[in-house]
């Protein structure tokens, strides 16, 4: 894709490498860059809080207050991380703890998290109710340094001390396996325990996200041993992919819509960039299980462009957060 930066592109490498080897993974994009708006903002220091924050509509400064109470009155707040970006995931638990902070009545705010599956669940409520400790958490989660980063720990730790639900909103890389080998039909043929841990869109989503995941993978897949295949070939085996991408979607937008329905506010769900971007398929699958919700969408990219031909980051979230741009690096000189 136009304008990737190096750190995202190897992101995505990395990610699409998994998938096609069957180890799984979300498809994960950076953004596109274009004409800077951060230029005209003066540098900030590498502080979670201190990141630039764009309005996406816009492209102009809109600030953390700004972001952190359209959040905390909205029903879903939608963040769209880059996988293992350090500063990104300190400035998403930074809001999450300010959403927090700021939200009264109802249930409380529950944090949603794609990095954890719904078999999951009972080992993140030991956890959180003081049943295993911490070690025993991340055994039984099968958690490491390297699949449960700083960031995302410090949401978690956040919820725990204030006492608020943590939802494993994803499901398990089996069923999207077995979506993605033996379509739909294969995961409605199961047990309803075992259909309680996933689910599935009504038929194939359509649309700009499609286009987006089709585009990504058939480049991808091009370039890994896909080149001897016919165009129909990887259409085939893009759209198993894109099946099981939309089971994850499914899934998550389902684990929200419960929580809004026990009264949860905000439902604050932390994802990959490339399910919530431009309204994405995570969006669109929230808005089917609980039509009418108010939702909040940030992004978190390095070195946003609102110009060019086609807008850059314009349109991307509601709200564009700069964590890794020209000023962030110079801060840290």
């Amino acid at each position: 894709m136009r304008g990737m930066n190096g750190c995202a592109e190897g992101m995505i490498v990395l990610v699409l490498l998994g998938l096609l080897l069957g180890l799984g993974g979300c498809a994960s994009t950076g953004h596109q860059t274009g004409e800077r708006a951060a230029d005209q903002v003066e540098a900030v220091p590498l502080e979670p809080r201190g990141v630039v924050v764009f309005d996406g509509a816009t492209g102009s400064v809109a600030g953390w207050d700004a972001m952190v109470g359209a959040a905390a009155g909205a029903d879903v707040v939608v963040i769209g991380e880059m996988h293992g970006h350090a500063l990104g995931l300190a400035s998403a638990a930074a809001l999450w703890e300010d959403v927090i902070a700021r939200s009264a009545g109802g249930s409380g705010p529950a944090l949603s998290l794609e990095f954890f599956t719904r078999d999951e669940q009972a080992a993140i409520d030991d956890y959180l109710t003081g049943v295993t400790d911490e070690d025993g958490f991340r055994e039984a989660t099968a958690r490491t340094d390297g699949n449960y980063p700083e960031g995302h720990r410090a949401m978690l730790e956040a919820a725990k001390d204030a006492g608020l639900r943590v939802l494993g909103s994803n499901a398990a890389r089996r069923y999207t396996t077995l979506a993605r080998e033996d379509g739909y039909a294969a995961l409605a043929e199961l047990r309803a325990s075992q259909r309680a841990l996933f689910e599935t869109p009504a038929g194939s989503p359509a649309g700009p996200y499609r286009d987006r995941f089709f585009e990504l993978f058939r480049g991808m897949m091009a370039s890994h041993g896909g080149a001897d295949q016919t165009e129909a070939e990887l259409d085939s085996k893009i759209e198993g992919y894109f099946r099981a991408q939309s089971v994850w979607d499914a899934t998550m937008g389902g684990t929200v819509a419960r929580a809004i329905a026990l009264e949860h506010r905000p439902v604050v769900q932390v994802v990959g960039q490339f399910h919530s971007d431009h309204r994405g398929g995570l969006i669109a699958a929230i808005e089917r299980a609980r039509p009418g919700a108010r939702i909040v969408t940030v992004s978190m990219v390095e070195g946003p462009g609102f110009g060019g031909d086609d807008g850059g980051d314009l349109g991307r979230a509601d709200f564009v957060v700069d964590v890794g741009g020209p000023e962030m690096a110079a801060a840290a000189e």
